[in-house]
């Protein structure tokens, strides 16, 4: 029993280490607190992505809840194209899925339901695999009890409702840092990216400087870093082991240089 107290706070506290980092001077003491339960409950890892916070709410992971499922032996998924509800040619798709905690378990189902008016537009032309990733997630987050929304069931990361300051509004001309229009910063864009297609940030950024023909990222402008995330996220979405091949040759090229 102690022995699982001690496990469970270091994972929190590895946990906070991280997403004070990540996401600096934006975590208060509510936020921790979920942080804490989150960890010691589910034994989420923010390290790993199993979380995302997104305007001052905690977003759990597809990769996280397999995990999640993998921890507690879970016995198996079914999923089901729900045919009736589809249409393809609208890129509409509907699937159900049942997840099994157990050999006899009667199942947990959820619904996954997705169309170009409810996903981002990065990601059009994938709605069947983001209707069956929602369908799992919701199955999932039933099973095991988890009552925070996945990243994959939002249409989009969620925008803040609080004005930006004016010298922040002054960044959003050039480079990834600043907001635009109430967008989400280019930067949570690409981490988000990275995090969820589990992709080599190191490798990204090389990648991305290459793409918009500076020495470094932070070089290119704004209008250039938004390209590369749109065509990152297209390309990930339909391709992701060719664009993993892709940021692999980079790696080969940093091992030259070096």
């Amino acid at each position: 029993m102690k022995r699982a107290y001690s496990e469970a706070r270091i994972q929190f506290m590895s946990n906070l280490r991280s997403a004070r980092r990540l996401w600096p001077n934006r975590l208060h003491s509510i936020q921790i607190k979920s942080l804490e339960t989150l960890s010691t409950r589910y034994s989420l890892s923010v390290p790993a992505g199993d979380l995302l916070f997104l305007d001052g709410r905690w977003y759990v992971t597809h990769a996280g809840l397999l995990g999640l499922a993998r921890r507690n032996r879970c016995s198996g998924v079914r999923v089901q194209i729900v045919r009736e509800f589809c249409d393809s040619t609208l890129g509409r798709w509907v699937f159900k899925a049942t997840v099994y905690k157990s050999p006899r378990s009667r199942g947990f189902v959820g619904y996954g339901d997705a169309d170009p008016s409810n996903v981002s537009s990065l990601v059009h032309g994938a709605e069947m695999r983001v209707a069956e990733t929602r369908a799992v997630n919701r199955a999932l987050r039933k099973a095991y009890g988890v009552g925070l929304c996945s990243v994959e069931e939002l249409g989009w990361a969620p925008r803040s409702s609080t004005p930006a300051p004016p010298d922040q509004h002054k960044a959003s001309a050039n480079g990834i840092d600043g907001n635009h229009n109430g967008q989400p910063r280019l930067r949570d864009r690409l981490c988000l990216l990275i995090r969820q297609y589990q992709l080599d940030a190191g490798l990204v950024k090389a990648y991305a400087a290459d793409y918009c023909g500076t020495a470094t990222l932070r070089e290119a402008s704004r209008d250039m870093v938004e390209a590369f995330i749109n065509d990152l996220a297209e390309r990930a979405a339909k391709d992701r082991p060719g664009l993993i091949c892709q940021l692999n040759s980079y790696a080969k090229s940093q091992e030259v240089a070096s």
